[in-house]
């Protein structure tokens, strides 16, 4: 692949104005213990972390970071990287049960704060909540299956869920949610080519297992006569290693189809700006796709799948497309070209940046104040 010397940033909007003092707010971001805040490569939920705690400082907050060792030097390490062998084995629950309690000590030392803003679940937001020391907020940035929204419910009035969708949120309407907050990317990360620019091969980044439908991908792939990029590390699970080993590595020959464990930086960006077509086969009700909104965000179509929350993530002809089969995939392979790189980027920018997220949780921690009864006069605690 050629490099990004000659992609072009987008403005992802003017930097937000700080806050006075007196508005300033101090929020307690939990991280999971898997990923470094901001991640070397794959950590989705990382990064929109990394990004909300970034755009909170630069208006004036005071946040407070617990995360896993490698993350940013401002940050809290509640984890060592070590643990990251254990994800998907027999000692994963241990492992948070050891991270929700040291994050539970270190919330009772660090304190006051305004909010506790969780991105975690299991043990980690059960003890948050109990802590009783602030109001707590917990963006589910997953599916949500009966067990989920069991455990929600058992947690009470004294939790606030954000969605990350609506259709997520439809999933299960019954639990407290108090809003839907769109994740964001990392603009100043992205480039966006021009239509002279883009290259004949179609991406594909994301984990690879059958919810992701890579297999599908490749089929597109065959029938347009376009070569495949397949970004992204193999699900580690029996399910997850079982699709590779079967459906994926027969396909791989490192030229039409190649696969990339784990992409990142000027790489990444480059991958996403230059393809015709960002594909996104998925199987399943994804609550979200940030590798849908970073393609687009670098003026390259996405097409998927119309489940989930694609359908609210793309402005079918503007940004990409929505499919309901692989026939469908390839007739929109051809129509890519008709998208408008500047625009598509520039529409997509405006909707998922960092500033954009900032302001919806915002609007939610008032919230959170609000229904706990713990704000005061001047809205919120000073520090």
């Amino acid at each position: 692949m050629a490099s990004l010397a000659t992609v072009r940033p987008v403005d992802g909007g003017p930097p937000s104005a700080p806050l006075s003092m007196s508005m300033r707010r101090h929020v307690a971001l939990v991280a999971p213990p898997w990923y470094p805040v901001p991640p070397h490569g794959y950590g989705g939920i990382e990064s929109v972390v990394a990004l909300l705690a970034e755009e909170l400082r630069a208006r004036g907050h005071r946040v407070t970071l617990l995360a896993a060792e490698g993350s940013d030097r401002q940050a809290t390490v509640q984890a060592p990287l070590a643990w990251r062998t254990d994800l998907g084995q027999h000692n994963e629950r241990l492992r948070e049960l050891t991270y929700a309690a040291r994050v539970l000590e270190t919330l009772s030392r660090r304190g006051p704060f305004d909010v506790i803003h969780d991105h975690v679940g299991f043990a980690t937001l059960l003890g948050c909540v109990h802590l009783g020391v602030a109001p707590v907020l917990h963006t589910v940035h997953g599916g949500i299956h009966e067990p989920d929204a069991s455990f929600y419910a058992a947690l009470g009035d004294e939790l606030g869920l954000a969605a990350i969708s609506s259709s997520q949120r439809q999933s299960a309407p019954g639990l407290a949610w108090i809003g839907t907050v769109p994740n964001a990317v990392a603009l100043h990360h992205l480039g966006v080519g021009s239509r002279e620019e883009k290259e004949p091969y179609l991406l594909c980044l994301a984990r690879i297992c059958p919810d992701k439908g890579q297999h599908l991908a490749i089929e597109v792939a065959r029938r347009t006569g376009l070569r495949l990029v397949l970004a992204g590390k193999v699900e580690t699970t029996t399910s997850g290693l079982e699709y590779f080993e079967q459906r994926i590595a027969p396909a791989l020959d490192g030229d039409r189809v190649v696969h990339i464990a784990n992409v990142a930086g000027v790489a990444k960006a480059g991958l996403l700006a230059r393809a015709i077509a960002l594909l996104a086969p998925i199987q399943w009700d994804e609550p979200f796709g940030l590798s849908v909104v970073e393609a687009m965000a670098s003026g390259t179509a996405a097409i998927s799948m119309a489940r989930g929350a694609a359908c609210e993530l793309i402005d079918e002809g503007q940004t990409g497309f929505l499919v309901a089969d692989v026939d469908e995939m390839v007739a929109a392979v051809q129509c890519a070209v008709d998208i408008e790189p500047e625009y598509c980027a520039a529409l997509t920018r405006a909707r998922f940046s960092p500033s954009a997220m900032a302001d919806g949780y915002l609007n939610l921690y008032d919230s959170l104040a609000v229904t706990s009864g713990r704000r005061t006069a001047d809205g919120f605690a000073e520090r």
